[in-house]
């Protein structure tokens, strides 16, 4: 593999991608369908979308964040009713963080909102350009996950 920063080509198109990954997200952020929540709000809920539960310092890993602010978060999101807490089945020391209903069906209508806007933005794609974006999606999932 190539010098990522200092080969010509490489650099320009980690530069180029990056860009574009944090314009879109940019973009995507104000297709929310509670403005109640913060995007770091969002992200907890679809992290447990993925892993179905998990403690609050796996979430605090997961979403980079220190554990102590994902106490917060966790409390913040039980008292909006979007998580429950529950004992940890091996250690009665720990909790256990789920989604709720309410959440599902939150998460639900705010993936169905983001995923008609982004369609609607690469209708504007010509098919070749949509069969490079379609082919880059497993690597992009894969990058957003290391």
């Amino acid at each position: 593999m190539p010098d990522l920063i200092h080969d010509g080509d490489s650099a320009a198109a980690v530069s180029s991608i990056r860009s574009a990954v944090m314009l879109l997200g940019r973009r995507l952020k104000h297709q929310r369908v509670d403005e109640s929540l913060s995007p770091t709000e969002m992200s907890v809920l679809g992290t447990l979308a993925r892993c179905g539960s998990a403690t609050p310092g796996e979430l605090a890993r997961k979403e980079h964040v220190q554990p102590p602010s994902m106490t917060r978060i966790v409390a913040l999101l039980e008292a909006k009713g979007l998580v429950r807490l529950e004992p940890h089945p091996d250690d009665r020391r720990q909790k256990m963080v789920s989604r709720t209903e309410q959440a599902e069906a939150m998460l639900a209508e705010s993936r169905s909102k983001r995923n008609a806007w982004l369609a609607d933005l690469a209708e504007g794609l010509d098919e070749d350009e949509w069969e490079k974006l379609r082919a880059a999606a497993p690597v992009l999932e894969k990058l957003a996950h290391l």
